[in-house]
């Protein structure tokens, strides 16, 4: 994503999709959201990451499955009637499937809502999260979402 879009959405706001994972709110920009379908059999590829939990065929293509549970070094738990697969899509086609435990809203932030993340290693040392949202009384955090995915 270029950093003008980045910036375009930290003066304007704009749609994000909100979901949790436990009770961490965290949200996604709707520009990235292809769909959002129900878990299905997800085909196991051997020798990768703990984290990539293999692949789906989604109308004939081959999308990979992300945990976040795995991803950001959080236990496992039992999927259940809430846990969907949101499919993210970026600039270059490719989509990439993240299981989270449950899909919130979507909800429209404000510029003044937005903030930086702290610039601290102990509280974003894993750069997946691009900004906090501050709205409702609730702390969000803005996945960045290319980061999440980088190492596929």
């Amino acid at each position: 994503m270029s950093e003008e879009y980045t910036k375009n959405f930290m003066n304007e706001g704009g749609e994000v999709l909100l979901f949790n994972i436990d009770e961490t709110l965290y949200g996604i920009e709707i520009k990235y959201i292809n769909e959002i379908i129900s878990i299905e059999q997800i085909t196991v590829v051997p020798k990768v990451p703990e984290y990539i939990k293999g692949v789906i065929n989604l109308r004939g293509k081959v999308v990979p499955i992300i945990s976040v549970r795995r991803r950001f070094g959080k236990e496992e738990i039992p999927y259940d009637e809430r846990t969907c697969i949101i499919v993210l899509e970026f600039d270059d086609g490719n989509q990439v499937g993240i299981i989270v435990d449950r899909v919130r809203e979507v909800t429209n932030v404000k510029p003044d809502e937005i903030c930086e993340t702290p610039d601290c290693k102990n509280v974003n040392a894993n750069r997946y999260i691009k900004n906090i949202i501050e709205s409702g009384g609730e702390i969000k955090q803005l996945l960045n979402c290319e980061k999440l995915i980088s190492d596929l």
